[in-house]
């Protein structure tokens, strides 16, 4: 259903955004376009209420298929005469074929809605269990989602046997395997232990790293060193910076959390990393395989059982009611709800956020309850694959493309929500709703399904430019599910996990692909790509740049580091009628011509060093509303005809170089772009500029930093701010009441004649992260931030001994105040003097040397 679904909407999205197309125009027949448009609107609506009851079944269902067929054939009419009308300029092309071509569709559809109507008189959709979504259903808040601590129910037990193992006198290097079946709650497990403050405080160090089936060993060393906020040389090897990783463990009691171990080869291969410092360092592996975790550790295996009748029901029920308990009138079927499932904790919780977004109602529990008992005398996996397919099976239409989309993603893979969202666009997953940006709307799907525990949401990667980030991941059996109902359905084939291919039968229809590094490029019809992006690979860029001409109906285009790219770059791109997104990553100036002023599809451009040309002069009302973030541009314009043609950007990266009349360059019209929240700018010498109060993150260079900080201090809604360079003219900052109150992280970057900062605790009452680096004549750090209930983390790098010093006086005092632990302090050194100060190591105060 999410194909046919899926492809109806991209098709109307198609032929919706060709109206808006203002050159050069693309015209279809307009009789069959509105007849086509009838049609595919009655099927949309049709899929949103039809439900066949069918239980799981390895096979689509039939009229399912036809409509998805119909909906492919439809695109492929299409957009194959957009790309002949476009790459002939329209000249002496015959509309014949599609005609014709149309007419076969409308004539298919024809008879689709004729059986739809039939099931709809005869079954009567609105009865069905899978009703169109009301607006209170689907828009039930997340909060519904289990908390982190109450997955841990009914393992208690095996959750103080872990810590015991973790901080027992023991001193000899152990390796603690955690063994269960996918689901049981291995990850959780390991996850709330390593969150735990004793944990904490005991270890010197801890850092996770995510193995899966297919794993790099290089990757999994580079994970754990940037943890450490130690940096990763491109240009080292496996065994490189395995030597790496075991000098900064050397002498240290640490944690190193593996999760998801699949073969004692990982094993074997980064054994020799962790030294036995005989200092109580521990080693916890998650795995699946109990003759992984015998091979591991024969004494110290811990084993995740399946929940009690008790313990399930108690799970059930605080994920759908969270503390305020079940209505007695649905507490038995609950409870028979709760033992179909096993006792497997993750099948608990996926069908504990279906029931929380289906109607508390007798009647919907006791069918969802019947549909369960079918799956409960399968094997292991294969019965949490039933029992999570129902979760899937009543999902709203709207999110059951979105969900199987996971899929594309390699094995425990992180992913960038802002990064989803925009591929769930490009494909057309989303509608349109009035008054909402898509990426408004695709944020609530992703909410939704957040909420129905089928996504979780991820922990941000331990790096400062990413704090704040969102992220989320899909559970390795909810994947499986992904991508046997995508094939079952047609949706997309995933050819391994680095190449996702979204794809309709045969290879010559693929609409969407990825490519790593050295992979080859398969034979292609390029007319119909809308999602290309290639990594590393000089020979995927050659053949692609050959015939980038034939991309024009591509949405999103994304590179790699262009470094064989012979001449300028591609014009023809800024002419792609239904470009969304463009993001490239060169060396060299790209130019956006004229054309660019007249892309209203677009949304997204990143590229590293763009010249933008001026609007044109001519009096036309095309603006490029959909565009919401642009950088890094050269020597940006913010006149007041292109605030005028941006008017809805959210994120903004230019480099302004002074080499014209800094008044040109119009900075004081920034705050005339009230829907900015990102803001990247290097400003090298001062200009008059104005910030516009609805900015949220600020990265900033600058010259004379007393010219705008007030400014800066009094953004409403700033919570990330870096100051990169720059000066205090009397070498003195001092914050004043009422500044940077929605501040959460702050990073100031060599800004080197600092010498005096005084402040307030109550001037950064929200402040979490505080990094300081290069701040070479900075005398201490205030000690009035030890005040602060929020601070989370200060890290202190190329900063004199003073500085070291004060930062060890606010972890005390903080620690005093907040208690020990709720504040963590990196110190990096750079320098051979500063040697001393490596005895200030201890308990939430880190002290390494650069490089180490």
């Amino acid at each position: 259903m999410a194909a046919a679904y899926a492809t109806l909407l991209s098709a109307l999205n198609i032929i919706n955004n060709l109206h808006h197309h203002p050159r050069p125009p693309i015209s279809l027949p307009i009789q069959q376009v509105e007849s086509l448009t009838q049609k595919i609107n009655f099927l949309l609506e049709f899929l949103e209420g039809y439900n066949p009851h069918r239980g799981y079944s390895k096979e689509a269902d039939p009229l399912e298929s036809r409509i998805a067929d119909a909906a492919y054939a439809a695109e492929h009419a299409i957009e194959s005469h957009i790309f002949d009308q476009l790459t002939n300029n329209g000249e002496n092309m015959s509309s014949d074929g599609l005609y014709e071509a149309l007419e076969k569709v409308i004539e298919e559809m024809a008879l689709i809605e004729e059986e739809a109507k039939q099931i709809q008189a005869r079954v009567g959709v609105q009865h069905q269990l899978h009703t169109k979504s009301t607006t209170s259903d689907s828009s039930r808040s997340s909060s519904s989602s289990i908390p982190q601590q109450s997955s841990m129910v009914g393992a208690d037990d095996v959750k103080l046997q872990l810590m015991d193992k973790l901080t027992s006198d023991r001193l000899h290097l152990q390796i603690i395997p955690i063994v269960g079946m996918g689901g049981s709650g291995k990850t959780t497990l390991a996850r709330t232990i390593y969150e735990e403050r004793l944990i904490k405080e005991h270890f010197d160090i801890c850092a996770w790293a995510t193995i899966s089936q297919e794993y790099s060993i290089r990757e999994m060393s580079a994970v754990v060193l940037r943890q450490f906020n130690i940096g990763v040389d491109d240009d080292l090897n496996e065994d490189g910076l395995g030597e790496k990783l075991y000098k900064h463990l050397y002498g240290r009691r640490y944690l190193i959390i593996m999760d998801d171990m699949w073969s004692i080869d990982v094993w074997d291969r980064v054994r020799n990393y962790f030294p036995n410092n005989k200092n109580g360092s521990r080693i916890v592996v998650t795995t699946r395989l109990s003759d992984l975790a015998s091979t591991l550790s024969n004494s110290d295996s811990l084993g995740m059982k399946l929940l009690d009748e008790a313990d399930s029901w108690e799970l059930l029920s605080k994920t759908v009611f969270g503390e305020e308990g079940c209505p007695l009138e649905l507490e038995e079927v609950g409870k028979h709800i709760g033992k179909s499932c096993k006792g497997l904790p993750l099948s608990i919780v996926v069908i504990g956020g279906l029931l929380a977004k289906s109607k508390h109602e007798r009647e919907c529990w006791e069918e969802i309850g019947e549909n369960l008992n079918a799956s409960v005398n399968l094997e292991d996996d294969e019965r949490c694959l039933k029992i999570l397919y129902m979760s899937y099976k009543q999902l709203p239409i709207h999110l059951k493309p979105c969900f199987l989309y996971m899929g594309v993603f390699p094995e425990d893979k992180v992913i960038r929500m802002s990064e989803l969202i925009r591929y769930w666009v490009a494909e057309g997953f989303v509608k349109a709703v009035s008054g909402k940006s898509l990426e408004e709307i695709a944020q609530e799907y992703l909410k939704d399904l957040i909420g129905r525990n089928l996504v979780l949401e991820s922990l941000v990667e331990r790096n400062f430019e990413k704090w704040g980030e969102k992220c989320c991941q899909i559970h390795d059996l909810l994947r499986d599910l992904c991508l046997r109902e995508a094939e079952k359905e047609r949706f997309y084939n995933s050819a391994s996990d680095n190449v996702g291919i979204s794809v309709l039968p045969p290879m010559s229809q693929a609409r969407s692909l990825t490519w790593n590094d050295q992979q080859e490029l398969s034979p292609l019809n390029m007319s119909l790509m809308r999602i290309v992006k290639w990594n590393k690979s000089h020979k995927i860029q050659e053949d692609l740049f050959a015939h980038i001409d034939q991309l024009v109906n591509s949405r999103v285009l994304e590179t790699g580091f262009l470094t064989r790219i012979e001449g300028d770059f591609p014009c023809s791109i800024w002419r792609f009628w239904n470009l969304q997104t463009l993001i490239v990553s060169t060396i060299r100036e790209v130019t956006a011509p004229t054309d660019f002023w007249y892309m209203p599809r677009i949304r997204h451009v990143q590229i590293s060093n763009l010249r933008l040309t001026n609007p044109p002069n001519e009096q036309d009302d095309i603006v490029l509303g959909n565009l919401h973030s642009l950088g890094k541009v050269l020597d940006f314009k913010c006149s007041v005809q292109v605030v005028k043609k941006i008017p809805n950007i959210k994120e903004l990266a230019f480099h302004n170089r002074g080499k014209r009349d800094d008044e040109m360059y119009c900075l004081s019209n920034l705050d005339c772009l009230t829907k900015l929240e990102s803001l990247n700018c290097w400003i090298s010498r001062r200009s008059a500029i104005n910030f516009p109060h609805s900015l949220k993150s600020l990265v900033i260079h600058y010259g004379c930093w007393e010219d705008i900080l007030d400014k800066v201090g009094v953004l409403p809604h700033l919570q990330k701010l870096t100051l990169l360079q720059g000066s205090f003219k009397e070498g003195k900052w001092e914050t004043t009441e009422g500044q940077f109150r929605s501040l959460k992280f702050f990073t100031l970057y060599f800004c080197e004649n600092l010498e005096i900062w005084k402040i307030e605790s109550s001037h950064f009452p929200c402040l979490e992260r505080l990094h300081l680096t290069g701040q070479i004549n900075l005398q201490e750090i205030p000690l009035e931030f030890a005040e602060i209930p929020t601070l989370r983390e200060i890290v202190v790098g190329y900063c004199r001994d003073s500085v070291v010093v004060s930062a060890k006086r606010i972890s005390e005092e903080h620690g005093d105040y907040y208690g020990e632990g709720a504040l963590q302090v990196r110190v990096v050194l750079f320098k051979p003097k500063e040697a001393g100060m490596e005895s200030l190591d201890g308990p939430n105060f880190y002290v390494r040397r650069f490089g180490s």
